[in-house]
This record gives C-alpha cells, sequence and structure tokens, in this order.
C-alpha cells in the first residue's frame, strides 16, 4: 500500500509539473455589433482563425445590437487591460465616448465595417460603402431600365454603414433611377419583410429593391413572393444565405464583402500596431458584384 500511495504521489507531482506555461503574450479585445447575423458571425470567425494560426489571445464580446451594451463590453475590455481594441460599431455616435476612453487609457483602437464619429482611431479597415452603393445602383439601372421605379430598404440609423451606402445608392438613384421611397429596416430580415411587404403594397408598379444588406433583402425577397411579384432584388454582403438567394435566382444580386477577410486584415493588423508598425488610417476591402 505504501509503495503504491509513493507511486501515485509521483504520478501527480509529475502531471503538476507538465502543466503549459500561463500565457503571457498579447490579447486582443473585439466588440461585434451582433452574432444575429450571419455577416458579422463570419467577421468574428475570421478573427477567431487568425488569431489561433498566430497564437494570440482574443476576447470576443456580443453588443447584441445594444449601444449601451456595447460601452458596458467595451470598458470591460478596457479594464482588463487588452492591449489593442476592435470595435465593430452598433451606431457610430454612441461609440465615440468609449473610443475616448480607450484613447485615456493608452489603447490603441481598430474600427471594423462601421467607423467612430469621435476618438482617435489608428485604422479603420471596411469595404468603400459609398462605392458599393454605386455599384448597386448602376446594376439596377443597367439590368432594369433608366428609371426603374425602386424603392430602398435602410439599416440602422446612426451607422455609418447606412449612412455611405445610402450616400452612394442616392448620387446615382437620382440620376437614373424613379426612387420612390427609402426606409429603414434595421439590417433585420424580419423586418425587411414587413417594410418591403408596405412598400410593395404602397407601390403596385415597383419593379426594383435595394436593401442595405443581405438579410434585409432576404425579407424583401419573401415579401414579393407573398405579393405573386417579380423584383429586382439587390443585397449587400454576400452572406452564405444571400448568394445562396441569388444562385437560386431569388435574389438578383449581391454587392459581395468579405467579412471573414476583414476579421483576418484586423487581427494582422493589431499585431502590426502591438510591434510597434506603422499601418494606414484607412485599409480598403474589395467589393464584388455576386450574380446569378
Amino acid at each position: 500500500l505504501l509503495i503504491a500511495l509513493a507511486a501515485l504521489s509521483l504520478l501527480l507531482t509529475a502531471g503538476c509539473g507538465s502543466k503549459e506555461p500561463a500565457y503571457t503574450g498579447p490579447v486582443i479585445g473585439f466588440s461585434v455589433s451582433t452574432l444575429n447575423n450571419p455577416f458579422f458571425v463570419a467577421m468574428k470567425d475570421g478573427v477567431e482563425k487568425q488569431a489561433a494560426a498566430l497564437g494570440i489571445k482574443v476576447k470576443i464580446v456580443d453588443a447584441q445590437n445594444d449601444p449601451a451594451k456595447q460601452a458596458n463590453d467595451m470598458e470591460d475590455l478596457i479594464e482588463s487591460g487588452v492591449s489593442v481594441l476592435i470595435v465593430n460599431p452598433v451606431d457610430s455616435a454612441a461609440i465615440s465616448p468609449s473610443v475616448e476612453d480607450a484613447n485615456e487609457a493608452g489603447i490603441p483602437v481598430i474600427t471594423l465595417d462601421r467607423s467612430a464619429e469621435k476618438g482617435k482611431v489608428t485604422t479603420h479597415i471596411a469595404s468603400d460603402n459609398f462605392k458599393g452603393g454605386q455599384m448597386a445602383a448602376n446594376l439596377i439601372a443597367e439590368k432594369v431600365g433608366p428609371k426603374a421605379i425602386t424603392v430602398e430598404l435602410e439599416g440602422t440609423p446612426g451607422a455609418s454603414a447606412t449612412r455611405e451606402r445610402g450616400a452612394g445608392f442616392d448620387s446615382i438613384a437620382k440620376q437614373k433611377l424613379d426612387l420612390v421611397a427609402s426606409q429603414s429596416a434595421d439590417f433585420d430580415r424580419t423586418k425587411g419583410l414587413n417594410v418591403a411587404t408596405n412598400l410593395i403594397q404602397a407601390h403596385p408598379n415597383l419593379q426594383a429593391i435595394f436593401a442595405q444588406n443581405d438579410e434585409m433583402a432576404l425579407g424583401a425577397v419573401e415579401a414579393a413572393k407573398s405579393a405573386g411579384k417579380k423584383l429586382f432584388i439587390v443585397g449587400f454582403d454576400g452572406t452564405t444565405d444571400g448568394v445562396k438567394a441569388v444562385e437560386d435566382g431569388d435574389m438578383a444580386a449581391t454587392i459581395a464583402q468579405q467579412p471573414e477577410l476583414m476579421g483576418k486584415i484586423a487581427i494582422d493588423t493589431a499585431m502590426k500596431i502591438i510591434k510597434g508598425q506603422a499601418v494606414p488610417s484607412k485599409i480598403p476591402v474589395p467589393l464584388k458584384i455576386v450574380m446569378h
């Protein structure tokens, strides 16, 4: 029995000695606007995969589309002493005080997909949303025809992507389309369905819909089906569901972003900042039109 106990003691001691050393590398914080949207899930995947590939620790928090929760999440990340903060804002104005708090704490900030109105941001990584909006308007004018009767489903008020995509689309639509209505559906599929249903009823001669993201576009697809109409529907993001809807012929096109690549670039850029390397103030991620 004594021999057995001695052997067990040696095993336990060996087990304790074989523990991995504590992580001492940089920790990167990532506050994402919502994980109830495939686009941002793909962005998170890009962050996680690249962090794992580089052996870097990342803390990810989901704001659940709530600016107040995001402010609290950001405060927690700042207090935990992360090396760099990556933030995908719910609201570009509401996030500004949190960016300024990070500035005071000496933590570099990277904005992802959506910008911050105030505070110092080391770099902003995003698609050219203005250009993407223009691409959508030109596509409708080309495929449906000049002065096509069109409505626009807008994203969350206050988000920079909403303003930029809308401004780009409107800059072309005013010249080439008959834009009869623009209404917010908060980047949400169910709201997109409800808003599109009302707009289709209000405009019986409607020919085209531009939705500022694929989730709203997919809602518009359901609304058009329920109304028995075949409309030229263009989304934005290039999500898996959006691309499938294009391939199935339900959506005409999507202006495709590359959210996973955005996440990867964010981690790579954070590591450059940690190493003291210079990074550009804006890093564009290419867009492409996906059509059937």
